[in-house]
């Protein structure tokens, strides 16, 4: 995998880094990569793909397996693109391949447009008040239509245990990750985003900053 820099990321890139709302700061990320292995990512593919295999192995024939999934050579494929893009992002992240699947989530862009929509509200005012003309949603479609062409794309949300997140930062309201993998251009576009509490202090950790207004909105998506 190898990273790549865009030019349609770097304006919001720049606005997402740390956007200040009084009591909360929006932080997020566009970062795209190239699925060509390196040496390091031909031993580490080796090694998910065993992992995999292994478990595949394991599993009843009778019982759901939580891999069923992975029967197929092209989904397994599919995931290990994205455990590597995770590697690249996080190479300090311990991360099982067979563990990842139970967190990845095929999506459709209506369903990251009603999350984005409903999360950064606030972050998309202020962009139109600071660049005006088309809307944060906008921008970040035009960008990734032009990155990885999005009507060949496979959308995938992140939803691992928060202990296990490496996207999670302390303080943090809430947080999404989605994946945008075209397997004709062999390209992978993460795209994080996440609100953190201005109110959490070095040393501090509050244990349940997420209020029931927000816990309703997010029971109430069609996921």
């Amino acid at each position: 995998m190898k990273f790549l820099e865009y030019t349609p990321f770097d304006r919001i890139n720049d606005f997402l880094r740390e956007l200040n709302l009084g009591e909360r700061t929006i932080k997020g990320s566009l970062e795209a990569y190239s699925c060509k292995h390196t040496g390091t990512d031909k031993r580490l593919s080796l090694s998910l793909e065993n992992e995999i295999l292994d478990s595949l192995g394991k599993s009843s024939d009778t019982d759901f397996s939580p891999v069923e999934f992975l029967l197929s050579r092209s989904s397994r494929k599919t995931l290990i693109y994205l455990v590597l893009t995770l590697y690249h992002m996080y190479p300090d992240y311990d991360l099982s391949a067979v563990k990842a699947h139970q967190f990845f989530t095929e999506e459709i862009w209506d369903t990251f447009k009603q999350i984005f929509e409903t999360y950064m509200l606030e972050a998309s005012k202020e962009w139109i008040e600071t660049y005006g003309g088309s809307s944060l949603l906008e921008t970040v479609y035009k960008a990734l239509d032009e990155v990885v062409n999005l009507s060949e794309c496979e959308i995938y949300s992140y939803n691992p245990d928060s202990d296990a997140d490496p996207f999670l930062e302390k303080g943090a309201i809430w947080s999404f990750s989605f994946f945008f993998y075209n397997r004709k251009l062999k390209r992978v576009v993460s795209f994080s985003f996440c609100c953190l509490s201005n109110l959490v202090g070095d040393g501090f950790l509050v244990d349940n900053l997420c209020s029931e207004e927000d816990g309703e909105i997010f029971d109430n998506m069609d996921m």
